[in-house]
C-alpha cells in the first residue's frame, strides 16, 4: 500500500511538472562506456618513459618485505639521485620492482597508440601517466602510492621522448 501511494504521488509530480505519462520503455540497455577525457593541449600525444617501481608488501607488484615508509624512502632517495646525475637505467636495474629497463610509451587520450608495443594513457594506472605526460624530456618525477592512482606503489619515472 505504501508503495503504491509513493509510486501515484511520483506520478502526479510527474504530470504537474509537465512530463506527461511516463513512457513505456524497452528493457534498459548497458550504458556506453564513457569517453576518455580530452587531452590537454599543452600535453604531448606520445611518450616514452622509463620508470623504476618501488613496492611494498601487500602491494599486486610487491617482490619484497619492505614496508610502506620504506619503500617512500627509498623512491625519494632515487629521484634525488638520478636529479643529481646518476644513472637513472642502472638506478632502475638495481632497485625496481618492475621489468628491467621498465620502459613504456603511451599514447595520451584520444590519441590512437602508433602500434601494439604503445599503451594508450588509459591503459597504464592513473598515476603513471599523469606524471609522464607532465614532464618534460630529460626531467624525473614522482608517482606517490594511491589505492586508486597508483595502486602498485612508489613510480619514480623519467621521461624520455
Amino acid at each position: 500500500m505504501k508503495s503504491a501511494i509513493i509510486a501515484a504521488i511520483a506520478l502526479a509530480a510527474t504530470i504537474a511538472l509537465g512530463a506527461g505519462a511516463p513512457e513505456q520503455t524497452q528493457p534498459s540497455q548497458p550504458p556506453a562506456p564513457a569517453a576518455p577525457p580530452a587531452a590537454n593541449p599543452a600535453e604531448p600525444q606520445h611518450i616514452e618513459v622509463q620508470h623504476c617501481l618501488v613496492s611494498f608488501s601487500g602491494t599486486p607488484a610487491a617482490r619484497t618485505p619492505r614496508t610502506q615508509e620504506e619503500a617512500k624512502k627509498l623512491a625519494y632517495e632515487i629521484l634525488e639521485r638520478a636529479k643529481k646525475g646518476e644513472d637513472f637505467g642502472a638506478l632502475v636495474k638495481k632497485y625496481t620492482d618492475d621489468q628491467y629497463p621498465g620502459i613504456y610509451r603511451m599514447a595520451n587520450d584520444n590519441v590512437k597508440p602508433s602500434d601494439q608495443a604503445e599503451y594508450p594513457r588509459r591503459g597504464m594506472v592513473a598515476a603513471f601517466g599523469d606524471v609522464g605526460f607532465a614532464l618534460k624530456v630529460g626531467e624525473y618525477g614522482i608517482a606517490d602510492f594511491d589505492l586508486k592512482k597508483s595502486p602498485f606503489g612508489y613510480h619514480v619515472i623519467k621521461r624520455l621522448k
